[in-house]
């Protein structure tokens, strides 16, 4: 009996953390008032609604600029757990034309999305996108980006995340 104990919590054990990785960016979904502070230092507003989709597999993003700058701006996600090699994978999508894929991990209290390093005028350069400081209401999202390989990353844009009323 104990014999079979052992493999059978093994292959227990194997599977929550399979299901706790595919369910990592569940902290997203919902409906999200979101503002953020332009390079004038005003204060930008948007909508940023999040629902799961195909079985609860999928997750999709439809994200609105709803003033400032950045107003018109309409940009959608689609987030998915791979579960046979456990890694996530996102495909964003935009109206200026904007199309990044992102792999995601989770790295101790901080949920992310990086993009493949590339090179741009001979620069090799990385983007994330790092989700942290989460509460029931909301959440911080910040956009970053590393010239050096991943050991000092700069920030480009923050956006702050609340619950929807």
């Amino acid at each position: 009996m104990r014999k079979l104990l052992i493999p059978f919590l093994l292959l227990l054990a194997m599977q929550v953390q399979a299901q706790e990785a595919a369910d990592s960016f569940d902290f997203w979904v919902g409906k999200w008032d979101l503002t953020w502070t332009n390079a004038k230092g005003e204060t930008e507003k948007g909508r940023n609604t999040i629902t799961k989709v195909l079985d609860g597999k999928v997750i999709q993003e439809n994200f609105e600029a709803l003033e400032g700058g950045f107003k018109g701006y309409l940009g959608m996600s689609i987030s998915v757990f791979n579960p046979q090699n456990k890694t996530w994978h996102q495909t964003w999508m935009d109206n200026q034309g904007g199309n990044i894929n992102f792999t995601g991990e989770v790295q101790a209290d901080k949920k992310m999305f990086k993009t493949a390093e590339t090179e741009v005028n001979g620069q090799k350069t990385q983007s994330r996108m790092v989700f942290y400081d989460f509460t029931d209401q909301g959440f911080t999202w910040d956009w970053e980006a590393t010239k050096d390989g991943g050991k000092t990353w700069k920030l480009n844009w923050r956006i702050n995340y609340q619950r929807a009323q």
